[in-house]
């Protein structure tokens, strides 16, 4: 049936889910569209699992909270405020779930090589913590490895608030003000926050050397 045909019948217009923006999405979602559901998660999935998990270190905890995730952000649809980027609105959902857990449980370790429950190269990417270049050579990058290991360790020790502003700003590349945006807090918290846990994963690497 072609687009006019299909209008005059009363049917809704045919619509590539994958060109419209993500403001589009929600506008459509809340006609009804599943389609435009099911393109948020395929938008999204990722990168809010991928978030979550260097949080949790856990596939399947991350998978959980990464559902009940999009199940809120589902549910507060009509609620979103367009004058905000969507990112940074479902992030700070998924942020704000992963912060109440670890508060009720604290976990030590972030890895740089990748979740060990993941089942491909891609996955494994996924979830890694670069700190080597491809130029390097053996004993180069035997030594940035062993101290990944270190900054993998004291980024575990961080408060929850702190890894959530390194993570958002270092590994998933964040500006500023979409962490500020994410985390619910103020600019200036932002660049606090930051400014603290660099100085404290200073110390923490400098204690480990000597």
């Amino acid at each position: 049936m072609q687009e006019p045909e299909r209008a005059s019948a009363g049917y809704p217009p045919v619509v590539d889910y994958a060109q419209v923006t993500d403001r589009q999405l929600v506008e459509l979602a809340l006609e009804g569209r599943q389609s435009a559901y099911r393109e948020v998660l395929v938008r999204y999935e990722r990168p809010l699992f991928s978030l979550i998990y260097r949080m949790v270190r856990d596939r399947s905890l991350a998978e959980d909270l990464a559902q009940e995730a999009f199940v809120k952000a589902f549910q507060a649809l009509d609620r979103y405020d367009s004058s905000y980027k969507f990112s940074s609105w479902i992030f700070k959902i998924a942020n704000n779930l992963t912060i109440d857990h670890l508060r009720k449980r604290r976990i030590t370790t972030v890895s740089i090589d990748g979740s060990p429950h993941a089942t491909s190269t891609e996955q494994q990417a996924q979830t890694r913590l670069v700190v080597q270049s491809n130029d390097e050579n053996p004993l180069e990058y035997v030594e940035h490895k062993e101290l990944g290991t270190q900054i993998e360790s004291a980024i575990g020790e961080l408060r929850p608030e702190y890894r959530t502003a390194v993570l958002l700003r270092h590994v998933e590349g964040h500006a500023y003000e979409e962490i500020a945006q994410i985390m619910e807090i103020p600019l200036g918290t932002v660049k606090t926050y930051l400014h603290r846990a660099r100085a404290e994963l200073k110390e923490t690497l400098i204690e480990c050397a000597g």
